[in-house]
């Protein structure tokens, strides 16, 4: 297998894991001008909350500016590949073997994650295998200089500013080595890549050395996994994601995130499993990822804490999926998806459809909620399946 040379996060859009949990207000954060005046106030700061002064000077003392952080972050945006072919990509018999080999190994530890916080072993190892490859590929960048960039930079501060503090919380408690520990390029640590205020927020010493060592110990990664996804609102008990077949005559308009019906009512309409049992009771929407002739899922309650995790649509889908076969569930049928259209297709789509009054957000050639939303409402207006997936027919006609 070919591994990605990078965490694969950062394929998502500008929210990051964990940083919807930060509160502190932008007008409180300062940022730009001198470095080194900077870096005095990150410690004033943190000495302010009680954190120590040398462990500020620690954490601090030798911090840079990391071009290659700033480039990565003007660049960054949800990746513009297809479901299917990022599914193909990512989910492959290298990471389904060494999944399930990884869950065997850390049996003992996955059945105290479900005890504890009900998060099932196939949910935290497909998000340790999409990652990091189990831990083999956590990114190069020093975390500390990555932070301190960011929390300098001026574009958005109230995010990174705090886990700037709060690395060097974990310089005071022995976790991070400011001059050694390394990261993703916004600052994530470890084989789950997490950030400094989640680590000590969910941070769980699972093999009892009296540290959490997201790097080294895989069952402290494990378990901080299960912990941050039970505080997303994991629902124990409860499918996230299940592959299903759909009838041709479907109302494609009641498709799509945000519309749901209880699993009665898709079974109803012929919505049938292709794994396993339809959740009657539990509501659900229907997903259609390459539109009505792709690969169709139902996504339970559980499917928005991946959505939690990371925002990419794309990203989300294919982790659940994966956390499905990890699970049993066969592969996907693939289906005969419609032509989808090329970049430059897609922003002529999007600029044609923000001319007409849709909010699509910006004209970047990715398939978001946003145009997702704009093409199934032309698509209606149109006459044509309301699939949401916009096809050089569609662009065609508009």
């Amino acid at each position: 297998m070919t591994r990605p040379p990078f965490p694969l996060k950062t394929f998502a859009t500008a929210a990051l894991t964990g940083l919807a949990l930060m509160t502190a207000p932008a007008t409180a954060q300062q940022c730009g001008g001198d470095f080194q005046a900077f870096l005095a106030g990150v410690k004033q700061e943190a000495v302010a909350k009680g954190l120590s002064a040398s462990a500020a000077d620690q954490t601090l003392s030798g911090a840079q500016i990391d071009r290659k952080v700033l480039s990565r972050d003007r660049a960054q945006g949800v990746f513009k590949m297809t479901f299917l072919d990022f599914s193909k990509r990512v989910i492959s018999s290298y990471r389904m073997k060494n999944g399930a080999a990884n869950m065997q190994k850390y049996a003992s530890v996955f059945d105290r994650v479900e005890r504890e916080y009900g998060v099932p072993a196939p949910v935290i190892t497909a998000f340790w295998a999409l990652e990091t490859d189990f831990g083999a590929v956590q990114g190069d960048f020093n975390t500390v200089n990555a932070l301190a960039t960011l929390a300098h930079d001026c574009r958005r501060p109230e995010l990174f500013r705090p886990q700037l503090i709060a690395a060097i919380e974990m310089v005071q408690h022995g976790d991070l080595d400011p001059r050694r520990t390394t990261g993703a390029w916004a600052g994530e640590i470890g084989m789950v890549q997490m950030l400094p205020e989640d680590i000590i927020k969910f941070g769980k010493d699972a093999d009892g050395d009296g540290h959490v060592r997201l790097k080294a110990s895989a069952p402290d990664a494990i378990l901080t996994a299960g912990a941050f996804i039970n505080h997303l609102g994991w629902r124990p008990g409860e499918p996230w994601l299940q592959e299903v077949t759909v009838p041709q005559n479907l109302n494609w308009a009641e498709t799509g995130l945000g519309k749901t019906k209880s699993g009665s009512e898709w079974a109803a309409l012929g919505v049938q499993p292709r794994w396993g049992q339809i959740s009657g009771n539990l509501p659900a929407s229907l997903l259609l990822p390459p539109g009505r002739k792709g690969p169709a899922f139902l996504a339970y309650p559980n499917y928005n804490i991946y959505l939690e995790w990371n925002q990419s649509f794309i990203y989300t889908t294919s982790a659940a999926y994966f956390a499905t076969r990890l699970a049993g569930a066969p592969r996907y049928n693939a289906g005969t998806p419609d032509q989808g259209l090329n970049d430059a297709q897609m922003k002529q789509l999007q600029t044609k459809l923000s001319a007409m009054g849709y909010d699509v957000g910006k004209i970047d050639g990715i398939l978001g909620a946003g145009t997702r939303g704009a093409v199934q409402q032309i698509q209606q207006q149109l006459g044509m399946p309301a699939d949401a997936w916009p096809t050089p027919a569609l662009l065609k006609r508009l």
